[in-house]
């Protein structure tokens, strides 16, 4: 897809007002980071998943906003490279950590969250990734697919909650025998270059 084309799609057929899923760009960053804190708090620069963002870019091409057509962010999700241990035969496993997701308190339950949780994981599997990784609630990530069954072997770096601890493999048997320290393996920079790219979806 390029910079140019749109994909519209119905989410709501009782026709709410449509907002745009695209590429994150350096222009977003300001208002991105005052939604994580509406949504998040402060709390959320503490959290172990931090470790592996911080002074990171996110994995190419694998972060994205959610805006209104007025032009207000109203949701947000990245993707990170990381290495998730080794497998059985010593060889580093690669993977995505995604995190964090945060829609607009104000809009939860409209569908943001998961039209960008739907279009972020397309979008990894598009780009021939092998797993994603999270630590998220359980039972809403189960409708896309994580569960705990492939993150016995692996350890964030910090503490968390194992229940919370969840994998989604976008290549059957990626994570299998999966196990050790997750570790960041994303590029450093201080600034976002992302090409522009549109999806349309109505709330």
């Amino acid at each position: 897809m390029n910079a140019v084309e749109y994909i519209e799609q119905n989410l709501h057929p009782d026709g709410l007002q449509a907002f745009t899923i695209r590429n994150e760009t350096a222009q977003d960053e300001q208002a991105r980071e005052a939604l994580l804190d509406r949504a998040m708090g402060e709390g959320r620069r503490r959290k172990s998943s931090e470790k592996l963002r911080r002074g990171r870019l996110p994995a190419q091409g694998l972060a994205f906003v959610a805006r209104s057509n007025d032009g207000a962010l109203l949701g947000t999700v990245r993707l990170w490279d990381i290495q998730a241990g080794h497998d059985a035969s010593g060889k580093s496993v690669r993977a995505l950590l995604l995190g964090p997701l945060a829609v607009e308190p104000t809009l939860k339950g409209h569908g943001i969250g998961a039209a960008l949780m739907r279009h972020a994981t397309a979008e990894a599997a598009r780009l021939g990734h092998g797993a994603i990784l999270l630590v998220g609630d359980p039972e809403y990530y189960a409708r896309f697919g994580f569960d705990g069954t492939k993150t016995a072997g692996l350890a964030m770096p910090g503490p968390v909650e194992r229940h919370r601890f969840l994998a989604l493999e976008l290549k059957a048997g990626h994570l299998d025998g999966a196990h050790g320290l997750l570790t960041p393996k994303g590029k450093r920079s201080s600034a976002i270059r992302i090409l522009p790219v549109a999806m349309r979806f109505s709330r």
